[in-house]
């Protein structure tokens, strides 16, 4: 047996149906098309989310995703632990850069509260919650 003498099964192979080829053929004078219409004519396909002038789903549908902020780029939190690898007792957004903690595009930082604190610091400048100025005031650290 070779490759060249091989030839599928009979009737395993059927040929396609050849349209707009007469009555007898089956597909015949309109080719499956039916009569008339967008669909019947030559090129006549509609768009993918098509739904014949009514307005789209895709459009009905509000839009989401994609749109964050461009703040949260310049915001960054920081838990009151992170103070414990500072050694300086006063805090402001230069010295939070200097030490690493923020890098240089940081513009806003939250204190939060966090269990690992022991520390007097004082602090200039930067926002906190409520939680972590109990904690920093506890320590006898001011806030300004």
């Amino acid at each position: 047996m070779y490759l060249n003498t091989i030839s599928p099964m009979k009737k395993s192979n059927h040929s396609s149906k050849r349209k707009g080829r007469g009555i007898g053929s089956g597909k015949g004078k309109t080719s499956g098309r039916g009569h008339k219409g967008q669909r019947s004519r030559s090129g006549g396909k509609v768009r993918r989310g098509f739904e014949g002038g009514q307005m789209p789903l895709y459009r009905r549908l509000p839009k989401f995703g994609h749109n964050k902020s461009k703040k949260s780029f310049f915001k960054k939190e920081i838990k009151l632990s992170e103070f414990m690898k500072i050694k300086d007792s006063f805090i402001d957004l230069i010295v939070l850069k200097k030490n690493k903690i923020i890098n240089s595009k940081i513009k806003i930082v939250k204190i939060i509260f966090s269990k690992n604190f022991n520390k007097k610091i004082n602090i200039k400048n930067l926002k906190v919650s409520k939680n972590a100025k109990k904690e920093i005031e506890f320590f006898g650290g001011t806030i300004n």
